[in-house]
């Protein structure tokens, strides 16, 4: 048995040692993911763990031979940090004309505070609406500014938002939160038009019948942000078991969605998209 003072000494170390997600922390870590896509290089990512996975597009990849070991002029990126469930949202527009990029990604971190999964949603040419150009134009006329601290929602309410219309795609009956303003950029197309203030997101042409699945969470409350991680059924229909990977990203402004930004990896040029532009049984 050990005496009281090593027992004392062994429970000042414990407290001392055990991690705190904090902000702070989990800024460093986008700043150092970033730092690695804009370089090529990680070597200056400390906080990888040992056993990190890193995902591209739902499939195993390598960062020494995946997108991230090639560097990349970033024309934006934003990163929303969620310190209870420690995980990092970044998004990433790449313009540069030899390959535009437009690129999701979310981090989570383990207790010790290493990061032990890197999921990218990496999209450009072919896949869903895709135009980085575009989706740089829309983005930077948005205000995503942090939300004044005594407007902001609790994580139930900002989650809510989000899988209301993501469960609105499948059930046509759930009603979706949509603000006014409100304004939807997909791949590089936006439903935003002349006077930004008056536009609206309930304008038609969510799928029916189509279920999101398999869901991952990144919240912010300061910002008044979901992302979410989910299998879109119906798109590809060569993955009808795990759907396309997409995230949709949501910013809520006082119970309402106001920005909504979309990314969809097709595993088939357009997610296989028929002439209607439609893609096939899937009603719209």
């Amino acid at each position: 048995m050990l005496p009281s003072i090593l027992l004392s000494l062994a429970s000042m170390v414990a407290t001392t040692s055990a991690f705190e997600c904090t902000r702070e922390w989990l800024q460093m870590t986008v700043d150092k993911y970033v730092y690695m896509q804009w370089s090529g290089q990680h070597g200056d990512f400390e906080n990888l763990a040992y056993t990190m996975v890193y995902l591209e597009n739902n499939t195993t990849a390598s960062i020494l031979s995946g997108m991230v070991a090639y560097p990349q002029e970033i024309a934006a990126n934003r990163s929303l940090l969620d310190t209870t469930a420690c995980k990092t949202f970044t998004e990433l527009i790449i313009t540069t004309p030899e390959h535009p990029y437009v690129v999701h990604t979310q981090m989570t971190l383990d207790e010790e505070g290493n990061v032990s999964l890197i999921d990218s949603l990496i999209t450009d040419k072919g896949d869903w609406a895709f135009n980085a150009t575009g989706y740089e134009y829309w983005n930077a006329q948005e205000n995503w500014a942090p939300i004044p601290e005594s407007k902001r929602l609790s994580r139930d309410v900002i989650k809510a938002a989000g899988d209301a219309y993501a469960d609105r795609c499948n059930d046509v009956t759930v009603q979706v939160p949509f603000g006014t303003p409100c304004a939807r950029l997909e791949g590089g197309a936006y439903t935003g038009r002349g006077n930004l203030s008056a536009n609206t997101c309930n304008i038609g042409g969510l799928p029916e019948h189509v279920p999101m699945t398999n869901r991952r969470y990144v919240i912010d409350e300061v910002y008044g942000t979901v992302d979410i991680f989910l299998g879109f059924q119906g798109l590809d229909r060569t993955r009808p078991k795990e759907g396309t990977p997409d995230s949709h990203l949501f910013r809520v402004e006082e119970g309402k969605i106001r920005y909504i930004h979309t990314v969809s990896a097709c595993f088939v040029d357009g997610c296989g998209m028929n002439g209607t532009g439609i893609p096939p049984g899937v009603r719209m």
